[in-house]
């Protein structure tokens, strides 16, 4: 049964983004907050489908930890499940993402057009400049930013080399970064067929405040975000 429902919504998935992707392309020639707009409805539809095919829902823990003002929200990567959670949870920030996404078509015509962040790995030095100072303008525009600290998804139980550059965009910045855990791993994982039923957990953790030097920074960031995660993969099974 759970194969049944992971390719039904596997399907509709696909049916779905595809209808969206050429129904809304004449929007890419209007202003940024029409693609926007119907992102939120390709959003939604797909946790209409998790919902409904698949038995996938999810819960938010710490919401009081999220600062008023401009804030970094360091996320583990898990799944494309919190790409989709953030989007709308966030009202559409900017995300750091590779500048490989923005290359697919169509798809990538959308990141481009609603101001996501694209950063060439291999640019070192030259590309953490270019990405604090587009940081820079979303927070001007009154955008979030997301970023997920390891760079790629990971397998739950697992962990990568934290990456420099949230520490370039907190040092940079001088604004609270905020550490977000979760499990979705366990129920959409990594380039995954199967969808499993059950809820996924997202956790707000304290907000790191600015002015910590970057070897505090980056083990307090690490300790926490790796901390939460495991006991919530822990607490699902």
């Amino acid at each position: 049964m759970m194969k049944l429902r992971a390719l039904l919504f596997n399907l509709a998935y696909i049916a779905w983004t595809t209808i969206m992707h050429v129904v809304c392309l004449p929007l890419l020639l209007g202003p940024r907050a029409w693609v926007l707009r119907a992102g939120r409805i390709w959003i939604k539809g797909n946790f209409w489908l998790l919902r409904v095919l698949v038995g996938l829902r999810y819960r938010v823990l710490g919401t009081e930890h999220y600062p008023a003002g401009p804030a970094i929200v360091a996320v583990k990567h898990q799944s494309a499940w919190e790409t989709l959670y953030l989007s709308l949870a966030l009202h559409h920030p900017a995300f750091i993402l590779k500048r490989e996404l923005t290359w697919i078509p169509v798809f990538g015509w959308y990141l481009r057009k609603v101001g996501m962040i694209a950063v060439d790995r291999s640019g070192k030095a030259a590309a953490l400049k270019q990405m604090v100072r587009q940081a820079r303008d979303a927070f001007a525009a009154g955008q979030s930013l997301v970023i997920f600290p390891e760079g790629t998804r990971v397998t739950p139980g697992q962990s990568k080399p934290y990456q420099p550059g949230i520490a370039a965009l907190y040092t940079q910045l001088q604004v609270p970064v905020v550490p977000v855990a979760l499990n979705s791993g366990l129920f959409w994982g990594r380039k995954a067929f199967l969808k499993r039923a059950g809820t996924i957990t997202v956790e707000y953790l304290p907000a790191i405040p600015p002015g910590l030097d970057r070897k505090t920074f980056m083990r307090e960031l690490e300790s926490r975000i790796e901390s939460a995660t495991d006991r919530l993969v822990t607490s699902a099974n």
